[in-house]
């Protein structure tokens, strides 16, 4: 993606901060996703690329110092003036030399904040799921439940990786220490570091007896049945965050999930912030002389009363019946006025319409 702004693609500001680039970042990846209707291949690998780089602080900064060139290898250059070629030191070492390494981990080992042996806490994949509730549940809120399929806990061993009742016994990788010692040689000398051990995830110690269903790794594939509070005055196209309801990784914490609701149309209301819209129609002599109404609410039948003179496209008011802002707070419901004209008139009925027009209504 040379020559282009990450922070232009997630459509960000340059003091973005590391919520609100994860916030672009899962509204775009959502809409642009491959599996979706309308997905774009090209646009998620991009918005992916964008977001890879300035979620992490070490590549966001070296990206703020040198833009597009970051990790070009023209990023930094020697008092000669030219750019640093280190592809020949990535490839096997040849006859003589002695030794060989991985450049990306040599200079992540600079760049870790002077903390040996510092990882990044485990987190597992934030999923997400769309929904599609009646305009009612919108309005007063509910409750739903789904079925994900996605990595969870082992229930057997409750993400301890052992049988029941099986005893733990010392790692022997690394001694019980949870951690492994490394030492390195490059072109700048041999550098030491401590890394978290890959047998027993850092705890020391391992099972005796693996969990015959996860295999020890405390984590397994499988679906999952999740309740979801849909909350009062939800409005269409908006997202719920369920902390920790995402998928799981051995010790560490679980993803998030992200539910996106979706509000069927009703037939007779209409949403317009916290209020409620909805015609009222009316006959013809009810608008000239006033009537009472019953009509059918969200709450149940109300009686409203139509006063005299009424006119096509007034607005009534009825207050309390909209969407709800507080515990003890609602919006209101408006009932806009039609004019119910009879499509034809009786003899007894045009006589009476013509004594008014004499009148002079």
């Amino acid at each position: 993606m040379a020559n282009k702004d990450y922070y232009e693609v997630l459509g960000l500001e340059h003091n973005a901060s590391t919520d609100d680039i994860k916030k672009a970042f899962h509204k775009l990846a959502h809409r642009y996703h491959p599996d979706k209707k309308g997905g774009d291949e090209s646009k998620f690998k991009e918005i992916n690329e964008a977001y890879q780089v300035l979620s992490d602080e070490r590549k966001r900064r070296a990206y703020d110092t040198h833009g597009a060139s970051w990790n070009s290898g023209d990023s930094g250059s020697s008092q000669g003036g030219g750019g640093w070629d280190f592809s020949d030191f990535t490839a096997p070492a040849g006859p003589g030399q002695g030794f060989q390494f991985d450049l990306g981990d040599l200079f992540g080992e600079f760049f870790n904040g002077g903390r040996a042996g510092a990882t990044r806490a485990r987190r597992g994949r934030d999923i997400s799921v769309d929904i599609q509730i009646p305009f009612a549940d919108s309005i007063f809120g509910s409750e739903r439940t789904v079925l994900i399929s996605k990595v969870g806990v082992c229930d057997r061993c409750q993400g301890t990786g052992a049988e029941p009742g099986a005893a733990m016994k010392k790692c022997a990788t690394c001694n019980g220490q949870g951690k492994v010692h490394e030492t390195r040689r490059s072109f700048l000398g041999a550098f030491a570091s401590v890394r978290e051990c890959n047998n027993c995830l850092g705890r020391g110690e391992v099972p005796e007896h693996r969990c015959s269903v996860c295999g020890g790794h405390g984590v397994v594939k499988r679906n999952e049945e999740i309740r979801i509070a849909i909350p009062a005055g939800i409005q269409d196209g908006e997202m719920i965050r369920m902390t920790g309801r995402g998928e799981a990784v051995p010790r560490g914490t679980a993803g998030d999930l992200y539910v996106k609701v979706h509000v069927e149309r009703h037939k007779i209301f209409q949403r317009d912030g916290e209020n409620l819209v909805m015609k009222l129609s009316v006959k013809l002599s009810d608008a000239l002389l006033g009537a009472e109404y019953k009509v059918e609410t969200l709450d149940g039948p109300i009686n409203v009363k139509i006063p005299e003179g009424v006119s096509p496209g007034e607005i009534l008011r009825v207050r309390g019946r909209g969407v709800p802002i507080s515990a003890s707070r609602r919006g209101d419901l408006y009932l806009k006025v039609s004019i119910n004209l009879p499509p034809k008139l009786s003899r007894k009925a045009q006589k009476l319409i013509e004594d008014l027009r004499a009148e002079g209504l």
